[in-house]
This record gives structure tokens, sequence and C-alpha cells, in this order.
């Protein structure tokens, strides 16, 4: 084993839901004034929360990002997610399979909320494999491309971020994993979603997945 820990981003990367999140975030901010495209809004918040870009939205908008319109993007958000959210790809057996191969020692670091996070490892039946291991960039000082979650998780699970691999599909996910000291891979599907494999190459990742079903065998390598 090449590492002793693996700390996992969570969406698009074990749960497929950065396509449905968007559309409610582009949905909210179209009917808050701001015409971006689905393209555009997938471009700039992709591995970024929401209040980290509020002087983008307010600028676009008119109007200031208020804690009613946050509960209101949450609960429309949480709904889709109930409704339509699945699993990466082969992301249940890889978590199953790296689970067992290092005694437990992995964790999920988002930048999502926690509720979020938790209630969608709970949806697809990841959440036995990440008890009392899930980390949410919004209870550390820093979100990322900020490498606080990541540091965080590792000094939890009590690994050297250096002995740790962080698997993310953003860049700015990539940016937070470097930042902490970790080899970080990249995971790109296809058909691409937001980042290329090159994106993720000049990001600083060390190897580029296609499929999470991989990893498993890639870790014995």
């Amino acid at each position: 084993m090449q590492f002793d820990a693996i700390l996992f981003d969570c969406d698009g990367v074990l749960v497929d839901s950065e396509a449905i999140t968007n559309t409610v975030l582009c949905t909210m901010l179209n009917e808050s004034g701001w015409p971006i495209s689905a393209e555009e809004c997938m471009r700039v918040f992709i591995g970024r929360t929401v209040r980290s870009e509020a002087a983008r939205i307010e600028a676009a908008t008119g109007r200031p990002l208020t804690d009613e319109w946050m509960a209101a993007f949450y609960a429309r958000r949480n709904d889709q997610l109930r409704a339509q959210l699945v699993a990466i790809d082969g992301a249940l057996g890889a978590v199953q399979a790296v689970h067992a191969q290092l005694q437990g020692r992995i964790a999920v670091a988002s930048g999502a909320d926690r509720f979020k996070v938790e209630m969608q490892l709970t949806q697809v039946g990841m959440a036995p494999y990440f008890t009392g291991r899930v980390f949410s960039g919004h209870e550390t000082p820093r979100s990322k491309p900020f490498p606080d979650v990541y540091l965080a998780a590792a000094a939890a699970l009590g690994v050297a971020p250096e002995r740790c691999l962080v698997i993310e599909d953003s860049v700015p996910g990539i940016q937070a994993g470097i930042a902490a000291g970790a080899t970080v891979w990249g995971y790109c599907p296809d058909p691409i979603l937001h980042a290329t494999p090159q994106m993720l190459q000049e990001a600083g990742v060390a190897r580029v997945m296609r499929s999470m079903a991989e990893l498993p065998a890639l870790l014995g390598a």
C-alpha cells in the first residue's frame, strides 16, 4: 500500500450530485436577476461554496445574499437530491474495498455543508464506511481551495498529510489537497462534466482516473 489513509471529496467523486445542485443554483440565480448559463454556473461554483462567491452573486443580481435565500437554496437542493441522487459508478465498491484495505482509515473531506454530505452518503449506502469521519469545509476556518478540511481529516485519522491520498474532481479541491501536502489523484469521468484531464493535470494531480472502480487495484500497484 502506497498510502496510510485516503481522503475523498464527496460531490462528483462519491455521489453524482453536481449537475443536480448546479441546476437548482442556476435556476435560483436566474430568478434573482442573474442570467447565468448552466455551463457558466458550473464553471464558477463547482468546488466552491455559494457563500464564498457572495460578492460575485450580489454584483450580478443587485441583491444581498441573505440567510433566507441560502435557506431556500438548501431546501430546494435537498429536495432534488433526495429525488435524483445516485452514487458515482463504481464508487460504492471502491469505498468498500479500500475501507477493508486500510482498516477503516478513510474519510470524506468536502467543501459542502455537513447535512448535505451525510444525507448523500446515507442515500447511496456509503455512510457506514465513513462513520465519525466526515469533515465539512463549512466547519473549518477556510474551505477549499485552502487545505483546512483535508488537514482536519488527516489529523483526525492520526495520519500525516504526506501519507494521505486525496481523490478529487475539481481544480479548487485539487489545490486544497496539494496545499495540505497530500498526493492527489483526479477523477475525470467520460463524458466530462466540468474539468478535463488536462485541467486536472495542470492543477497538479499525480494520476487521472476515468473510473472509480479502478481505485482499489491502483492502490496495490
